[in-house]
């Protein structure tokens, strides 16, 4: 059987740049940071006092009904709006002879925050002198004072069950939490069931908010964020010698994915915004927390990815680094683009994450956006706090400033905690 060709019609996003995609692309361009004090939660104390956060943000300005979301999660409003953008550009809202059967949901979507404050409470409150649980008391409070739909929104899958009831998809419905990679691997396997003829749409992206005082300590235990509490603005610093940790961020975007075929028969050519040619994913098989030093797991993904595209390198126009900021992702990542680009690989590549900050589970899918645009308007995003490029990230990685290009295909890449490795490649044509 022939595969079908899978085409982008509509994305949308909301995040610490912006609440939909031009205004998010017009901050990347100028440089802008989405990075300030913490304010979701006092972080006074910890070794991170902020982060990149989504402000101003009102779930009223992006639906009718907003009040029928209102036990929704932090993330879930997130996802709402961005699909409800992206379900707009792509115009299958007018199509009428739409199969809802056959409009399905992937989601790279993570969980949501604990019902923190309550959970706080009960143990403190049903602890005993003796340094035990008095179970009864607990019991007790929980059933005063514990949120039932808080308790249910932190499930990661309810971001797939407020969509499919928004947009009544009945087709198949799915949510990956491969961590950082999980929007990109979201839409890698959503491209993979049109092409198999099991969907016609796939609402597809991911949504991630982990700003609360377990998702920063986490990450502050991993060594993994930047401590650069004096100089904020500038905290997130890919590819740079001075870099010292990524930038915790939250947000959500979708993109439509649809059938080539179907798009054409329902005369929406001028809707389509790219085409997805090739998908790759690979484990690096090491440890959990650390990366394969060599960049062999991350060089398996870029090359899957161009055989399934039928590509040879040298026609990747750029590359949307995974460019964490972390010692270690940046110098294995550039290693492992070495192996598919050469030594001296001239590819153009940037990283978002430098002014977005780390939107985690739905950071790939955010990345895809901007390929997406700088392909629509032949101008590549910098990588923002490239003062000092580290000797061993020696590649073409934009310094501070936008660089017009001729930009026809790109490469998008995500790495997450676990060695899980996933890259795309989109073409304008």
């Amino acid at each position: 059987m022939t595969s079908k060709r899978v085409v982008i019609t509509g994305m949308g996003t909301v995040n610490p740049l912006g609440h939909n995609v031009e205004s998010t692309w017009e901050a990347l361009l100028a440089g802008k940071t989405g990075i300030c004090k913490t304010e979701t939660f006092d972080a006074s104390t910890f070794p991170t006092t902020f982060s990149a956060q989504v402000r101003n943000f009102d779930l009223a300005d992006h639906v009718e009904d907003a009040e029928k979301h209102r036990h929704a999660g932090r993330h879930c409003t997130f996802a709402i709006a961005a699909a409800v953008q992206a379900w707009k550009q792509s115009g299958l809202g007018q199509y009428d002879k739409l199969d809802r059967d056959r409009l399905g949901i992937y989601l790279g979507s993570g969980e949501g925050s604990l019902d923190f404050d309550n959970f706080i409470s009960l143990v403190v409150d049903a602890w005993n002198e003796d340094d035990t649980l008095n179970a009864p008391e607990w019991g007790r409070l929980g059933f005063e004072r514990m949120d039932m739909y808080r308790e249910i929104e932190q499930e990661s899958h309810m971001v797939v069950a407020h969509l499919a009831a928004e947009f009544q998809a009945r087709g198949p419905a799915f949510n990956v939490l491969t961590a950082c990679a999980a929007s990109t691997q979201a839409l890698g396997e959503a491209v993979c069931m049109i092409r198999r003829g099991e969907a016609d749409a796939i609402i597809s992206g991911g949504a991630h908010s982990m700003i609360h005082p377990l998702g920063v300590m986490g990450f502050n235990r991993l060594t993994a964020l930047s401590t650069r509490n004096d100089d904020i603005t500038t905290a997130s610093r890919p590819f740079d010698a001075t870099r010292d940790g990524f930038v915790l961020g939250e947000g959500a975007s979708i993109l439509i994915l649809e059938d080539y075929d179907k798009v054409i028969e329902r005369g929406a050519e001028g809707c389509i915004l790219a085409e997805v040619v090739g998908y790759g994913s690979s484990a690096d098989a090491f440890r959990i927390t650390d990366q394969d030093p060599r960049g062999d797991g991350a060089a398996a993904a870029m090359r899957a990815a161009l055989a399934d595209a039928e590509m040879d390198p040298s026609q990747i126009d750029y590359i949307s680094a995974h460019g964490t900021g972390t010692k270690q992702n940046d110098q294995v990542e550039t290693l492992a683009m070495k192996q598919i680009f050469g030594d001296e690989s001239t590819v153009p590549t940037s990283s978002a994450k430098s002014m977005l900050g780390h939107l985690i589970a739905a950071a790939g899918a955010t990345e895809l956006i901007t390929c997406i645009m700088a392909m629509r308007d032949q101008i590549l995003p910098p990588t923002a706090n490239l003062n000092n490029p580290d000797p061993d990230c020696d590649l073409d990685y934009i310094p501070n400033t936008p660089r017009k290009a001729s930009v026809n295909t790109c490469m998008s890449n995500s790495m997450g905690f676990g060695g899980q490795n996933n890259t795309l490649i989109i073409t304008a044509d």
